[in-house]
């Protein structure tokens, strides 16, 4: 039977790229830390009929009629989402993690209020106050920085700061951060100054549920979460918050700043949490974890420098510059040629600028969806020590191509059947 045969009628230049796309996930190991393989449930979810109803408003207080059957999945989304985070109230209609802070800075925040996020060169989000996004233009931004020596979060200085600034929010958080983060310490300075303690989980939210990293909640007043990343859910968000907070919340994102959710979007959310509560997610947490480690543990063999040290959950951050003498974006390209998918990123005060970084950042949760384990994390990091140092050397870097996606043939892609190409 011919695959995705109604693309292949109506839209054949779009179906080639979807397979070639798939061919790529198939072929490469993916180290990007935001990025995993979504189950066939979840595709089927995302793909399903859901997509052709409008559903403005929340269950029970739609605008359209015919909501009959969407309130039910919204519903079941946010009952699921609340028993696993253990917060009182949740939003799934974010259409990402982006909306959703702003969302949420909407409801609790007025223009121009003192925020405090970790800087985005240190390994922050650009929606935790940088100065050239919304939530830098819109509200006081006072990033707070790690300790230049350690490369970690102080706390200390952390709580000297928002004693001096005042701040009405503190975000907890990050896109870089290989360490745990010590939310109850977030928890007790928020206390200390009177601010609201906001946490962004999305990248380590799969780590939570999974029991492998602390959770802000319900110690957060506000906090948001990807449905993707280590969730393996899709491309979507969910806000949870205390009670006090739901209803301006959720008028927030409807009617403040979204109109109609993305129905099958909803669904897909509710699968993957319903698959997050299942034993077998806590096996997958922790594997990540063993990933990682060992992951970095082989660079640190080959001589990189690796930022704090190490890592504590699903994400590397490691130096180039010195450690290779190569940047980071020069890194990236020869690991993509290489069959390895990383990004650049700059390193806690990097001397270089962000679109020229000293450093590259990667991650487990991809490789760990296909069922590689720690004797791939090694033979990993001994190709990607191969590629930085062959960078300039296409018949090299083929080669570790070659090898890796020989390596990749043992560990299926989860939602991908290479039979059907």
């Amino acid at each position: 039977m011919t695959y995705l045969p109604c693309l292949e009628k109506t839209d054949p230049e779009v179906r080639n790229l979807i397979i070639a796309e798939e061919k790529r996930e198939w072929d490469k190991m993916r180290l990007i830390p935001s990025e995993n393989y979504a189950s066939k449930a979840v595709f089927e979810a995302t793909g399903s009929v859901l997509t052709n109803i409008y559903s403005e408003g929340y269950p029970g207080k739609r605008y359209y009629e015919g909501q009959q059957i969407i309130d039910q999945v919204e519903s079941l989304a946010i009952e699921r989402a609340k028993k696993l985070f253990g917060m009182p109230h949740a939003n799934v209609q974010p259409y990402s993690g982006s909306p959703a802070n702003m969302a949420v800075y909407h409801a609790v925040l007025s223009h121009g209020d003192t925020i405090m996020g970790l800087a985005l060169p240190h390994g922050g989000h650009l929606t935790h106050g940088w100065k050239v996004n919304f939530s830098g233009l819109t509200y006081h931004s006072s990033p707070y920085e790690l300790d230049q020596e350690t490369e970690l979060l102080n706390y200390d200085k952390i709580l000297k700061q928002a004693r001096e600034v005042k701040p009405k929010m503190i975000i907890a958080g990050y896109t870089a951060y290989p360490r745990i983060i010590d939310f109850v310490k977030f928890r007790e300075i928020c206390d200390d100054v009177g601010a609201l303690f906001h946490a962004d989980t999305s990248h380590i939210t799969g780590l939570i549920v999974g029991g492998v990293h602390p959770s802000p909640y319900p110690m957060a007043d506000t906090g948001i979460t990807t449905s993707h990343k280590t969730l393996r859910g899709p491309r979507g968000a969910m806000i949870l918050c205390k009670e006090q907070y739901a209803e301006k919340v959720d008028k927030a994102i409807m009617p403040g700043l979204q109109g109609g959710p993305h129905n099958a979007t909803t669904a897909a959310i509710a699968v993957a949490l319903h698959e997050a509560a299942q034993p077998e997610f806590k096996t997958y947490a922790q594997q990540i974890v063993k990933n990682a480690k060992a992951l970095a543990e082989s660079l640190n063999g080959h001589g990189f420098r690796l930022v704090s040290g190490g890592t504590d959950n699903h994400l590397i951050l490691f130096e180039t510059q010195k450690s290779k003498g190569i940047g980071g974006r020069e890194a990236a390209k020869a690991l993509d040629k290489a069959g390895i998918v990383v990004n650049c990123n700059t390193v806690p005060f990097d001397p270089n600028p962000p679109f020229k970084p000293s450093g590259v950042r990667i991650g487990t949760p991809s490789v760990t969806s296909r069922g590689m384990k720690e004797p791939e994390m090694k033979k990993l990091g001994d190709w990607m020590n191969r590629a930085i140092i062959a960078a300039s050397d296409d018949a090299a870097l083929a080669k570790i191509a070659g090898e890796v996606k020989e390596c990749c043939k043992d560990f299926p892609c989860p939602g991908i059947d290479p039979s059907r190409w």
